[in-house]
C-alpha cells in the first residue's frame, strides 16, 4: 500500500516548479496533497495507511482545514470497517463567526480528555501542525500524536521536537525525489 501511495504522489501530487510555501519560504517543488487524498484510491490507501500508523490510544484524528479533512475522513471510514473507530474533527483557521464560535468541530464524538491524532498532507517547517495542537488543546483535546502524509524534511520534525511531539511521517520528500 505505502509503495502505491508514493506511486499516487508521484503521479498526482509532486511537481518540480518554482513556489512559495505557505511558511513563507520558496522552493524548488511543490506536492499538493490534496490531489492524491481526494483522488479514491488516495483516500483509500491514506486512510488505511494512517488508521495503522495510529497509536493504540488514539480515538480522534484531525487538523486544519482544508489539508486534513479528507485524510481526518478517510481515516474515521477505515476506523469504522475495521472495527476500531476513531472520529474524525476539523480545527478551523479562524473561529467560526456564528453558532458556537469553536475552532473544532466534530467534538460530540470526542469529550474532554480524548487522546488524538494531529493530520496534515504536506509538512514543512510544522507550523500548522503547532497550529492545529495549540488549537485542540485549548478546545480540550489531548494531543499524542502528529501525522504528516508528506514530510518535505525542513525542520518539521525538530519543531515539533521542541514541543515534545515526535512526527510520524508516511512518506519523506526523498522518495518523491527518488
Amino acid at each position: 500500500m505505502r509503495d502505491r501511495l508514493i506511486e499516487i504522489l508521484k503521479q498526482l501530487s509532486y511537481r518540480k516548479m518554482r513556489v512559495v510555501l505557505a511558511s513563507g519560504r520558496e522552493s524548488d517543488f511543490y506536492v499538493d496533497g490534496k490531489q492524491t487524498t481526494l483522488n479514491a484510491e488516495g483516500a483509500w490507501l491514506v486512510g488505511n495507511l494512517v488508521f495503522d500508523a495510529l497509536l493504540p490510544e488514539v480515538r480522534g484524528v484531525g487538523g486544519l482545514v482544508v489539508g486534513a479533512d479528507p485524510i481526518a475522513s478517510a481515516t474515521a471510514a477505515v476506523s469504522f470497517h475495521r472495527g476500531r473507530p476513531v472520529h474524525a474533527f476539523l480545527v478551523r483557521k479562524e473561529a467560526k463567526g456564528h453558532g458556537t464560535g469553536r475552532y473544532v468541530e466534530g467534538r460530540q464524538s470526542l469529550p474532554d480528555g480524548t487522546p488524538v491524532c494531529i493530520v496534515e498532507d504536506t509538512t514543512t517547517t510544522g507550523s500548522s501542525l503547532l497550529q492545529a495542537v495549540d488549537r485542540a488543546e485549548a478546545e480540550g483535546l489531548r494531543i499524542v500524536q502528529c501525522l504528516t502524509i508528506v514530510d518535505r524534511e525542513e525542520g518539521a520534525a525538530e519543531a515539533l521536537a521542541a514541543r515534545g511531539f515526535a512526527l510520524t511521517r508516511l512518506v519523506r520528500r526523498s522518495e518523491l525525489e527518488a
